[in-house]
C-alpha cells in the first residue's frame, strides 16, 4: 500500500489562452496547493492548450505512474471545452460518484452554476483522474469535495481495500 506521503499528484490546467501566455493560470496553483496540504507530492501545475496537448499530458502522467491527476479547465459548454472527452480516451473505468460529489459540493456552497461542469472522474491503470472546472472557486471547492475520500480512493485504485468490520 502506498502511504499518503509517497503519493504523487499531477495538476494539469487545460487552457489554450493560458498556454499561449494570454492569460494567467489561476486555478492550477490553487489545486496544487490544496493537494499538497493533503500530503501529496505535487507536480505542476502543467499548463497545456485544450485538446490534443491535454491528451499528451494525461498520457505522460499515466506513463509516469502518478497516483492522481487533477485537471482544471475545459469542462464547460463552449466548443473548445473538451476535457471530459479527452479524459474518456485514457480512462479504463469511470468513477461517477467523485464527479457528482464535486458538483454537489459547489451547489451546496452557493454556486448553482457548478452543475454546468461536465467534468468526469475515472481510473487509468493505477492512476485516478479527476476533472475540475477552471475557476478559482471550482478549484478550491473541488479539492475540498475530494479531501474526505481521496486517500481511500487512491488506496483502492492501487489495490488496497478497506478493513472489514464484520
Amino acid at each position: 500500500m502506498t502511504t499518503a506521503a509517497a503519493r504523487r499528484a499531477l495538476v494539469v490546467t487545460s487552457s489554450t489562452r493560458a498556454a499561449a501566455g494570454v492569460s494567467e493560470d489561476r486555478s492550477g496553483p490553487i489545486v496544487a496547493e490544496g493537494l499538497a496540504a493533503l500530503g501529496l507530492a505535487v507536480i505542476g501545475p502543467v499548463v497545456v492548450a485544450d485538446g490534443e496537448p491535454l491528451l499528451e499530458a494525461l498520457r505522460a502522467g499515466i506513463g509516469d505512474d502518478v497516483d492522481l491527476i487533477v485537471t482544471t479547465g475545459g469542462t464547460g459548454h463552449t466548443p473548445t471545452d473538451l476535457t471530459p472527452e479527452i479524459t474518456r480516451r485514457v480512462i479504463d473505468r469511470e468513477s461517477p460518484g467523485l464527479a457528482e460529489a464535486v458538483r454537489a459540493y459547489g451547489v451546496a456552497h452557493g454556486v448553482p452554476t457548478a452543475v454546468l461542469s461536465r467534468g468526469i472522474a475515472g481510473i487509468a491503470g493505477t492512476t485516478l483522474i479527476v476533472n475540475l472546472a477552471g475557476s478559482t472557486g471550482a478549484a478550491r471547492d473541488g479539492v475540498a469535495a475530494l479531501a474526505p475520500v481521496l486517500g481511500h480512493a487512491l488506496d483502492q485504485v492501487r489495490g488496497s481495500d478497506h478493513p472489514r468490520t464484520s
